[in-house]
């Protein structure tokens, strides 16, 4: 199950504002629960899933969620909350660092289409709810609690592969999220979406007494991401249509460069004579300092575009690699 765990060592600030009523669960629940999704990702050959949500934006099938939870995946299923039909989906974009991805539903049509609020006008002891597949059941758990932090700083774990990103700006809740609701919705009183589930407290943090905490991508921060991926347009960060690959796994290389750990059999890179141990220090003459450069310079390409490798080997040869992308998963 996709789940964010974290280590943050923001401090908690004091609530502010008006006291209004209690946020009426169930009523919130009820407006906010039809324009929710549930999403399975599949990792072939080996059949392995993950469960998260996602929030309807249009009622032709465009579908906003975390971009960790279609990590990877090869195949992305979504079914409707409040009908159950299943649809066929293809990622239109994401936003790594942000943790926002856009997804595409095949043959979808008169979808509930989620009512998007405002982060910028959130306050401090605000009350909220956050909505989405807890534990991958495929119903909807709805989980709330003040707002007790507008721009924590986390460092997240995905326990799918145990990769960790540094998130910053995010929501803090004094909610317990629950693996699953990645993805899903953080609604105001009104059942308006004021933030993307990304995340829940780790068990250190737990132990340290200091959760149950959920954190959530401000939904002005992920609609901008939405804007990018709509134009058409990538930029180092925001990745737009099919994810282009080389087939190689990077590290930092030394004193600079990607370091080609494995060049994966079959694929691109491997079929152009790259191998295990040689670094890539430029792309199309763009100078490649870093792992996290090249996969910032890919970002540009689509599948099938001839892109020129300058390639270094342990001896201290140079050579150029013409290298024709191919289709893979969300990276």
């Amino acid at each position: 199950m996709p789940r964010r765990l974290f280590a943050d060592d923001a401090t908690t600030a004091s609530l502010i504002g008006p006291s209004l009523p209690p946020l009426d669960v169930d009523l919130v629940s009820r407006v906010a629960e039809p324009a929710l999704v549930n999403i399975t990702a599949g990792i072939r050959p080996y059949g392995l899933g993950a469960a998260g949500s996602g929030i309807v934006l249009t009622a032709g099938g465009e579908i906003l969620t975390s971009h960790h939870v279609i990590k990877g995946a090869d195949t992305v299923t979504v079914s409707d909350v409040g009908t159950g039909v299943s649809y066929t989906a293809t990622v239109a974009g994401y936003d790594s660092n942000a943790d926002i991805a856009l997804l595409d539903l095949n043959g979808a049509d008169g979808l509930p289409v989620a009512r998007i609020g405002s982060s910028a006008l959130l306050h401090l002891g605000d009350a909220v709810l956050a909505i989405g597949n807890a534990g991958g059941t495929g119903s909807p758990t709805a989980v709330g609690g003040p707002i007790t932090n507008l721009d924590s700083a986390i460092v997240a774990r995905n326990a799918a592969d145990l990769s960790r990103k540094s998130l910053h700006g995010m929501i803090e809740v004094s909610a317990a999220v629950a693996a699953g609701q990645s993805g899903g919705a953080l609604v105001d009183r009104f059942g308006a979406v004021i933030g993307v589930i990304t995340a829940a407290s780790g068990d250190m943090s737990k132990a340290l007494g200091k959760g149950p905490n959920g954190y959530a991508v401000p939904i002005d921060t992920a609609m901008n991401v939405v804007r990018q991926i709509r134009s058409g347009t990538p930029t180092d960060t925001v990745h737009v249509g099919p994810t282009a690959t080389l087939g190689i796994l990077t590290s930092d290389a030394q004193p600079t460069g990607a370091h080609v750990d494995v060049s994966i059999y079959g694929l691109p890179a491997y079929t152009a004579g790259i191998v295990d141990g040689e670094t890539i220090t430029a792309l199309d003459d763009r100078p490649i300092t870093s792992s996290q450069m090249l996969k910032a310079a890919l970002n540009a390409h689509k599948p099938d575009d001839v892109v020129r490798l300058e390639v270094s080997d342990a001896e201290g040869g140079h050579r150029t690699v013409s290298v024709t992308l191919t289709v893979g998963p969300p990276n």
